[in-house]
């Protein structure tokens, strides 16, 4: 008889990948790459690519660098600033050109279409495209040429964007980053990074992006650009055993991406309108509940108009970060429920777009990671038709399927990610039953009463003497269990911290 294997506190083990399987099963995606679409990217070579040679630009020689976690492979996009004698500042963000390798149609592009993005589950990833593409030939990695889509525009001194034009080009990524290690150099934290230092100009380079990044942020903000934190947990795995739970936190680079990404998508979008063609925006509409966001003010002391206001919210969440940082993560959250969730949308020539209301901006698509996202590959093809003078690969009525669809897988990968945060913290929490803990409650209803615990940051529900709990009291629970292959984690309350 075979013994199944332990942890080193002696309770069964718990494979975590298993419960990550069959989550992206019960969730409707497809786990693996069929046999098909391997031998599909198994004949594909590195060097074998085609390309039109007379409307491609040679960029080669810029000082591109990328910034991303520290175990991505799958680089997207990389950047280069160059500050002009007018004050502005020329931002070009180089994206990979998937499409040369994924046609449409074909049994790559189907798998991508199904699942609409790489899924990621801490203790296991699912990539789009199998990882000879993602994380090799389509990815802009350093010490290779790459083919890429370059997008540009111009920062102006007060934060405004004049648009550029998207072109073709074949760029060289001199430095991949890592955004922990920018941010915390950018902060004055820690010294310049070896990997910035030893290349020539990088670091003054660096430091001029996050200038033209600072000025869009100021911008944005001035707007009305909600800045929300919600609490996500990382699993932390070593040796397959959840070890603990991390909190992923901003800092100057995640912001520095963010807003490059956010000013390149806009730039995609003002020249598919100059184009005339049909496309995909990203939208968060207007919210429907705005009379609760409202209330959710009015417990908190402060009055919010009763029409929706963004530039309103926005100063009201600053004011609640600044007074109880502690439960501005509980707040961001129930802001973000009562807003809706983003959606994709069929946006017809002439037409007025629906706008983001989160980031204050009325033309905002995905377009700046086609090897993560299926949307930014259609958007892609978008764009190559126009550069080309070829027919719009997709009809309005393609692009309207194809918007409903990643629109409801996405909710759908949510979903999984939520459940597979359950179950690692279900795991690193199982050999405590019966300690008490500080927490803070974040919801209260007939569907049940849930706390986040202060330390580790997991979640679970209260069911015992839970009656009579509000939103935002701070709580001392007892762990009664866990169960990771339900995502369950059972606690009685205690007394109030």
């Amino acid at each position: 008889m075979t013994r199944k294997p332990r942890t080193r506190h002696g309770a069964p083990a718990v494979d975590m990948e298993a419960i990550a399987w069959d989550a992206m099963k019960r969730y409707g995606f497809r786990p693996q790459f069929s046999n098909a679409v391997m031998r599909e990217v198994g004949s594909m070579e590195e060097g074998d690519q085609k390309w039109p040679r007379h409307s491609t630009k040679d960029l080669r020689a810029l000082l591109w660098s990328s910034i991303d976690n520290f175990d991505s492979m799958d680089l997207d996009q990389i950047e280069y600033c160059e500050k002009e004698t007018n004050g502005e500042i020329h931002v070009q963000v180089a994206i990979a050109d998937v499409d040369n390798r994924v046609p449409k149609n074909s049994r790559t592009d189907r798998h991508a279409a199904l699942n609409g993005a790489s899924i990621y589950l801490d203790v296991a990833t699912f990539p789009m495209l199998p990882l000879k593409l993602s994380a090799g030939i389509t990815s802009l990695l350093p010490g290779k040429d790459c083919l890429a889509m370059v997008v540009d525009y111009w920062v102006l001194p007060d934060g405004n964007i004049r648009y550029g034009t998207v072109s073709r080009a074949l760029v060289d990524n001199k430095a991949k980053l890592v955004y922990e290690q920018v941010g915390a150099w950018l902060e004055g934290k820690v010294p310049e990074p070896d990997n910035v230092s030893i290349i020539p100009g990088l670091a003054d380079q660096i430091r001029l992006q996050n200038e033209a990044a600072v000025r869009l942020r100021q911008k944005r903000t001035g707007q009305g650009s909600l800045d929300l934190e919600t609490i996500e947990a990382q699993a932390v795995y070593e040796k397959g055993e959840v070890r603990d739970l991390l909190l992923v936190e901003k800092n100057a680079a995640r912001s520095l991406i963010e807003e490059f990404m956010v000013a390149a998508n806009r730039t995609m979008m003002a020249f598919l309108s100059a184009a005339g063609v049909p496309r995909i925006e990203r939208i968060v509409r207007v919210p429907k509940h705005w009379d609760g966001i409202v209330l959710v003010a009015a417990a908190l002391g402060e009055d919010l108009p009763d029409q929706p206001d963004v530039k309103a919210l926005a100063r009201f969440l600053d004011r609640q970060r600044e007074k109880d940082p502690e439960r501005f993560p509980d707040l961001s959250l129930t802001i973000v429920k009562l807003m809706g969730p983003g959606e994709y949308a069929m946006l017809l020539p002439n037409s007025t777009p629906i706008g983001h209301f989160a980031l204050a901006v009325m033309d905002y698509t995905h377009g700046t990671a086609p090897n993560r996202r299926y949307a930014d590959l259609v958007i892609q093809r978008l764009i190559k038709s126009v550069i080309d003078r070829q027919e719009v690969p997709y009809t309005p009525r393609e692009l309207e399927e194809i918007c409903q669809w990643l629109t409801d897988q996405e909710k759908q990968s949510k979903k999984a990610e939520r459940f597979m945060r359950k179950a690692a913290a279900a795991v690193l929490l199982r050999n405590r039953i019966g300690e008490i803990f500080p927490a803070l409650v974040t919801g209260a209803s007939m569907k049940g009463t849930y706390v986040r615990l202060l330390a580790p940051p997991a979640e679970g529900r209260v069911i015992e003497k839970e009656r009579g709990l509000r939103v935002g009291q701070k709580v001392r629970v007892k762990l009664l269990g866990t169960d990771p292959y339900k995502g369950y984690i059972d606690f009685a309350f205690v007394d109030y911290a």
